[in-house]
């Protein structure tokens, strides 16, 4: 007989924070009916066990120096946190995201693109790790280059909508 459900969750507490949502889809399959599932869980969280503030912070802390706002925020999502609660947790990251994507981008490739084709992989690598477009462009043109942004406001707009429509 394997371990008990309630070990179980304390197993996978004990490597890292995981959410009510995300444990419980971990532990379904182990769970001899919906009920015990419930129960487990509700017990974890009423132990201090399952914090969904310390979830949010821990992703925040943890993937922000190395991506965007919006693969953080698809992150966040996807453990099932409450919208208001993830809009909370990312306020501080949009400021963030042009110097957060220049540390990305410079470890990454320490040099600027000489041809197109060089260009446009550092625009996919980064727009990969969830940062904007208009940071992408603003990164690859002012501070990498020194030049300004070849975008108008309203196509940098534009292709931020884009994205979040991903």
């Amino acid at each position: 007989m394997g371990p008990s459900l309630k070990g179980r969750a304390l197993r996978l507490l004990s490597n890292r924070e995981h959410s009510r949502y995300e444990l419980a889809q971990k532990l379904r399959q182990h769970a001899q009916s919906e009920e015990e599932l419930q129960q487990v869980l509700e017990w974890l969280q009423i132990k201090g066990f399952i914090n969904e503030q310390r979830v949010l912070e821990s992703i925040v802390y943890r993937r922000s120096p190395k991506l965007g706002y919006a693969r953080v925020a698809r992150e966040l999502k996807d453990k099932g946190l409450a919208d208001h609660a993830v809009a909370s947790a990312l306020k501080d990251l949009k400021e963030t995201e042009a110097e957060r994507a220049k540390i990305v981008w410079l470890k990454k490739f320490k040099t600027p693109a000489n041809t197109p084709a060089e260009r446009a992989k550092q625009m996919r690598f980064l727009m990969s790790r969830g940062f904007a477009p208009a940071v992408v462009i603003q990164v690859l043109n002012k501070f990498v280059t020194g030049g300004e942004s070849t975008l108008s406001s309203e196509d940098e707009d534009q292709l931020d909508r884009f994205v979040e429509d991903l």
